[in-house]
């Protein structure tokens, strides 16, 4: 039931096969759910018609006392300081984990505090350093907003220029790749190898059904340190079909 409230939230209104979906429950055990939510006092509505759906009182929130122990810490886990200052977003980040710290119950605040202090992730690899590019921000900026972005940049090969539709930003091993569409595919762009990027207006297309981490599965040559392109050739020359890596 708390998956519920908090989808109710963070969407407003949403239909019961929606919430089946998003909770990976049948559309029955729905309605059965937000029965029992709303004999137990959750102000939670049902609108009729078409357009129809649940949602909350205006104003109502969820308070985080369903979290166990283990969730709890988990989620500060997830606040990656390296990568959210690289974005832009370590200030952001900050407020959001002292704002989930506040709304924690007493009794899991502890714990909470104690898995920031004794994890840390450190994700390049021991003979690398993470790369710090100088458009990461334009591009993740643009990215979030949907809008293009115009690049200057140096493949293997060349210098080139492109426009490109920002879909997503990818951080492995310390370095960042750009899913970009481009001329009617999706192509990869080291971030670190752009020379040049101007955000411009224009909204990006983005082709449907494109998922990020579903794409970035299927580059597998990218995971494969002899085919990412670097400034030599060491035999191994990724083809559009293979590796769409420039």
């Amino acid at each position: 039931m708390l998956s519920i409230l908090t989808t109710l939230q963070a969407k407003g209104q949403v239909t019961a096969p929606e919430l089946a979906e998003a909770c990976e429950v049948s559309v029955r055990t729905i309605y059965r759910d937000i029965d029992a939510l709303a004999a137990s006092g959750v102000p939670v509505y049902a609108d009729r018609g078409a357009e129809g759906g649940y949602r909350l009182l205006d104003g109502y929130r969820v308070r985080l006392n369903g979290l166990s122990q283990s969730e709890a810490g988990a989620l500060f886990l997830t606040g990656l300081p390296g990568p959210a200052a690289a974005l832009g977003l370590d200030v952001a980040m900050i407020a959001a984990q002292n704002k989930l710290m506040a709304a924690l119950p007493a009794n899991l605040r502890e714990d909470a505090g104690r898995m920031q202090e004794r994890f840390h992730l450190d994700a390049p690899g021991w003979f690398g350093e993470a790369e710090e590019p100088k458009h990461l921000r334009t591009i993740a900026g643009a990215t979030l907003c949907g809008t293009m972005i115009k690049i200057r940049y140096r493949s293997w090969r060349a210098e080139k220029q492109r426009r490109v539709s920002p879909l997503g930003l990818v951080l492995k091993g310390g370095s960042w790749y750009l899913a970009g569409w481009v001329d009617g595919r999706v192509r990869t762009y080291r971030v670190a190898r752009v020379l040049d990027c101007t955000a411009l207006d224009d909204r990006c297309e983005r082709p449907a059904g494109f998922d990020l981490a579903t794409y970035w599965r299927t580059q597998r040559c990218v995971s494969r340190p002899r085919c990412i392109p670097m400034s030599r050739s060491f035999g191994c020359r990724p083809s559009a079909s293979s590796c769409s890596m420039h």
